[in-house]
């Protein structure tokens, strides 16, 4: 371990040296203002089209990119708020030249209408540029969302709507309030995000990335300004996860003003209310943004009321040109009553039912980040992320199966989760063969402790979240774990269309387990007969192992708004104990299970121009000893069990095609009218299995059509969605049940197809906003879920047809 940590730093020192003494050759310095008062502009956007060369400016607006040759280049700058700018530029070679920008406020007045374009927009979806950051793109599968050009229900976090221009990602809608967000994609469980490496701001935010990767927390969508999604070769920068990364970008505080502020107050059916308030600006070199929401309701269905509880603050400090500081906390808490879930013959008389009205879940999170950006040159970036979380989440209620009485006791399971991580990065622009190519080095530590206590509590239905004795408890765990990791990849240019990003990880992983469970027996009396009985049962392990993770991208550009990308990455999920240690009499895990391992490939055309964004791609996913569940019958009871059971694949097509018709028509349209479809076609099989059972069987929560389309409008401030979305059936087991008559526990079985639509519209006028709409729009009955524990078991109804409406107002100091 030591002999590999001092060859990454030695190897990085002499990288640093070497780059850095190669020299510039070109050299693009200058300020970005606005146009009215003068003032630099902090934040702006600004890169070369075409290439990976890209920065952004400080709080004196001024920047710096570094040119391997001089050319003719076209250098582009956008700012929020403001008119963007492109310019193109004739540069000799060996020279250092002072190019200045004056923004436009986008911002005329007709009457007593205040209109406002949107900057550069890009009807809600958009991709990364080959380099962002300290962060390599170039030739990977990646989504933007972009939260200011989407028309939705905000209030609610509805995911339908915010990721529907993202191909292939499974939904869980089971959670209409959006506390949780639960997302996956090619053949991944969506619970909890748990597939994902989830981060706000670069940093990890799920209950513990490696132990524990669920997302309990999920940052309001009113505070995002967009959220990244990288798939295919993520593994290679952000680690062992197969789903990918998702990263929530929140908003920074306006660069032209000391002080914003922004309320937001929505009601809607059920008894949804949601108040959003946040404050920003920007005072000489120290930006700032904080928000509070509060939101509660009852839910459609009865004992499903929450409430909800959000705090958020950003403090940035430039403190000189080279170097920045920053500081965020997010504090979140919510109680939420859980009404279970139902029979699918209970589903289909009345899904608005509730039989259980003692079940709720408590979580309360706590995360803390330090941020540190420092440039040691034109060509050389440091960028350092410390994060720490102190969080907990306690589950009360009714286990039991449906089909049984529910017993006297509830049962509570409480976590706790003490975290703390640095992930460090080091960005080197340099030349080769008079081309720029780009080095990125990096290095991440992470510690996690999770502590998992289970066991009675009383009998009421009160939100009593204690157990009932010390004696109660039937399990108690401590799962400490560590994770070391060193990863580099570089871009290549090969010419001036083709290049190849070879990228490498290796990663140390330790989890371990101590604590103790009690494993229920039947021993025989005196006359022959089995009597239930308990022991205690210590349970002690440790794993460690070294993992390396390798792979390609290879990018094709024939011209600057086209590009052929492929790629292919090894993947690897490590398991967690605390999955071994949930007793749950709806399911038994296997103690024996092993990690996953496979690769993922994709090959894709992508593009955009005036009217027109594309990205059309084909993936491959290999797993091997994929873990999954199945169903056993374990002492005359059927429950389902979570093994590794066999190889399987994943492959598919997964599309986007979005026209601006307008945009088509006319140079300069009047409004914009886009028109979408989001296609994804995926089979999963298993296959190499030793059980002839699931030899060739689909693999579960795989549905093989998945389809989002719609049409927007937008002039100037008044802005509609129509989106309409279809799922195919899809099974939740390897054993694709599907029976004739449905299973009395409901937790096994296929989800059947299902389609939604949903209306949104907004106006502005002044300093007001009005958003209103219509989510489920023909008042459909379905499901996207059959949970075996929490919040169920059993059917979970989605949402019926609901109603909101937003008010909201924004004050600036000029």
């Amino acid at each position: 371990m030591r002999r590999v940590s001092v060859l990454f730093i030695w190897c990085s020192i002499f990288s640093l040296t070497v780059l850095t003494a190669a020299g510039q050759s070109v050299v693009i310095t200058g300020q970005v203002s606005r146009a009215n008062t003068g003032k630099p502009v902090a934040g702006a956007d600004i890169f070369i089209q075409g290439t990976p060369v890209n920065t952004t400016t400080n709080g004196q607006g001024k920047y710096t990119l570094p040119l391997s040759k001089g050319g003719t280049y076209t250098l582009a700058v956008f700012s929020h708020g403001l008119r963007s700018q492109v310019r193109q530029v004739e540069i000799a070679d060996n020279t250092r030249i002072e190019i200045n920008f004056s923004l436009e406020e986008l911002e005329e007045v007709l009457e007593e209408v205040t209109i406002s374009e949107q900057r550069n927009y890009t009807g809600g979806i958009t991709r990364l540029n080959a380099v962002e950051g300290t962060a390599i793109y170039e030739g990977k599968k990646n989504e933007v969302i972009v939260l200011e050009d989407i028309t939705a229900n905000l209030a609610t976090n509805n995911s339908r709507q915010i990721y529907a221009k993202v191909p292939g990602l499974n939904i869980w809608e089971s959670d209409g309030a959006g506390l949780q967000l639960g997302i996956g994609g090619r053949g991944l469980s969506p619970n909890r995000t748990s597939n994902f490496n989830t981060r706000q701001n670069g940093y990890d935010i799920s209950a513990d990335a490696l132990g524990y990767p669920e997302s309990y927390y999920t940052p309001p969508a009113e505070a995002l300004e967009r959220i990244q999604i990288v798939r295919g070769a993520a593994s290679l920068q952000y680690g062992t996860q197969f789903g990918g990364m998702l990263n929530f970008i929140l908003k920074d505080g306006p660069s032209d003003t000391p002080l914003e502020f922004t309320t937001r107050q929505t009601i809607g059916s059920f008894g949804l209310f949601n108040s959003f308030n946040s404050l920003g600006g920007t005072v000489g070199s120290f930006n700032y943004y904080t928000f509070y929401q509060h939101k509660q309701g009852d839910g459609w269905r009865p004992n499903s009321g929450f409430e909800v509880d959000n705090f958020f603050g950003d403090f940035q400090f430039s403190i000189s040109d080279k170097f920045s500081l920053g500081l965020e906390y997010t504090h979140m808490n919510y109680l939420a009553q859980q009404p279970g879930g139902l029979t699918d013959e209970q589903f289909l008389a009345n899904p608005q039912l509730s039989f259980r009205d003692r079940n709720w879940f408590k979580v309360n999170w706590n995360l803390g980040a330090v941020l540190m950006e420092y440039r040691f040159s034109d060509k050389t970036r440091l960028e350092s992320r410390t994060f720490g979380l102190y969080a907990g989440r306690d589950a009360l209620g009714d286990l039991d199966p449906l089909h049984r009485p529910t017993g006297e006791y509830r049962t509570l399971i409480q976590d706790t989760f003490r975290n703390f991580g640095n992930e460090t990065r080091l960005m080197q622009h340099y030349s080769l063969k008079g081309r720029p190519a780009v080095l990125l080095l990096g290095t991440r530590y992470y510690q996690g402790l999770t502590h998992k206590m289970q066991g009675v509590a009383n009998s009421g239905s009160e939100p009593a979240f204690q157990y009932l004795n010390p004696d109660s408890l039937v399990s108690d765990h401590l799962f400490p774990n560590r994770n070391l990791a060193f990863f580099a990849e570089n871009i290549f240019p090969i010419n001036d269309q083709w290049s190849i990003t070879p990228g490498i990880r290796y990663e140390w992983i330790d989890t371990r387990t101590d604590g103790y469970y009690q494993e229920v027996m039947y021993i025989a009396d005196e006359n022959g007969l089995p009597v239930e009985t308990t022991r205690t049962q210590l349970d002690k392990k440790k794993r460690q192992r070294p993992v390396w993770l390798a792979g390609v991208g290879i990018s094709y550009k024939p011209h600057l708004q086209t590009e052929f990308y492929g790629n292919i990455s090894r993947n690897y999920r490590a398991i967690n104990f605390t999955d071994l240690r949930m007793l749950n009499p709806n399911m038994y895990v296997d103690p024996n299970l092993t990690d996953e391992s496979g690769y993922s490939a994709d090959l894709g055309w992508r593009g955009r121009n005036s009217w027109l964004n594309y990205d059309m791609s084909l993936f491959y996913l290999k797993y091997k000893d994929k873990i999954s569940t199945i169903n056993e019958n374990r002492k005359g009871i059927p429950v389902r069990a979570r093994r590794n059971i066999s190889d399987a694949f994943i492959a598919g097509m997964e599309s986007f095609v979005q026209a601006d018709i307008m945009q088509l028509l006319q140079p300069k349209p009047a409004f914009h009218l886009n028109l979408y479809l989001n296609l994804a076609l995926i089979e999963g099989r298993y296959y190499n299995s030793e059980q002839t059972a699931f030899r060739n069987k689909k693999v579960e929560l795989v549905p093989p059509v998945n389809i989002k389309s719609g049409l927007s409008f937008r002039k100037n401030t008044f802005a509609a969605s129509l989106q309409y979305s279809y799922v195919a059936t899809q099974f939740t087991d390897a054993d694709n049940t599907n029976p004739v008559t449905p299973l009395p526990g409901a937790v096994i079985g296929p989800i059947p197809a299902f389609y939604v639509m949903d209306l949104s519209l907004q106006y502005g006028f002044k300093q007001f906003t009005f958003e209103s709409g219509i989510n489920n729009l023909t008042d459909n009955r379905y499901f996207t879920r059959r949970a075996d524990g929490y919040p169920g078991p059993g059917i979970i109804p989605s949402d019926a047809r609901s109603f909101y409406l937003t008010l909201g107002f924004n004050f600036r100091k000029k």
